[in-house]
């Protein structure tokens, strides 16, 4: 690597150098070009800062579309998903749960009404843990209620026990009126509409998908070693599209 260019050499080639001064619009002395990439960027002095450090990486983005009673989506999230977000930083891996999987939307006298496949209570605890996430609104918030609320005996009966391990602050009544009320529904609906939306159309649960894609080997590697496939998509910085390709 060469050599970082001293601070005081900048400056004296802004001095008596103009042509090599920095770009219009940088209004930051010379000892300051070099302080941040953002600044750099802005005096378009990038090339003669080789110390700044690499941009970090985008997370790794996997979603969840699953079901709560489902036994396969349980395991998946207990001993998969759950650990592996405990394990890495938060700039590494973004999750999104999706509670619905092959449930079925139908208006009922211009009523929307849910059959879930695992029956009535599978369709109370998807809607209870949609509505625990549009309560609590931050993840690191929400995700250890529904860990606990999914590796418990009960989905639909142990909530309070949950809350008050992991999230105390996070009101039961509020989530119980929005269970019981049009809230309830209308983030079912979303949900139905977001997993009719996926393409490929998902054919089973749990459905993963990895920076908003999905093929089976995909599927295979997060459910063997979803920690290692994190930590390579990360590390190799992929996009959406050369994932595409490389999978």
């Amino acid at each position: 690597m060469a050599p970082a260019v001293p601070l005081a050499v900048l400056a004296l080639v802004a001095l008596v150098a103009p042509g090599l001064g920095a770009a219009p619009g940088c209004d930051h002395p010379a000892h300051r070009w070099c302080s941040s990439p953002d600044v750099a960027a802005a005096c378009q002095v990038q090339g003669r800062c080789p110390s700044l450090p690499s941009p970090a990486a985008a997370p790794v983005e996997l979603s969840l579309y699953y079901e709560s009673l489902c036994p396969a989506c349980r395991q998946f999230l207990v001993l998969k998903l759950f650990p592996t977000w405990l394990l890495l930083p938060e700039e590494m891996l973004s999750i999104t749960l999706v509670p619905y999987g092959n449930a079925q939307e139908r208006n009922v006298s211009g009523k929307l009404d849910f059959e879930c496949q695992h029956g009535p209570e599978e369709c109370l605890g998807n809607m209870m843990e949609a509505c625990l996430m549009n309560e609590a609104k931050n993840f690191s918030t929400y995700f250890p209620v529904i860990f606990c609320l999914e590796s418990g005996t009960s989905v639909t009966k142990n909530l309070e026990a949950c809350l008050q391990i992991y999230a105390p602050e996070v009101d039961s009544g509020r989530i119980a009126a929005c269970v019981q009320g049009d809230t309830g529904v209308a983030l079912m609906h979303h949900n139905a509409q977001v997993t009719q939306a996926l393409d490929p159309p998902h054919q089973y649960v749990p459905w993963i998908t990895v920076n908003g894609k999905h093929t089976d080997e995909l599927q295979a590697q997060a459910e063997a070693s979803l920690l290692g496939l994190v930590c390579h998509l990360y590390q190799v910085g992929l996009t959406p599209s050369q994932l595409w390709v490389q999978t």
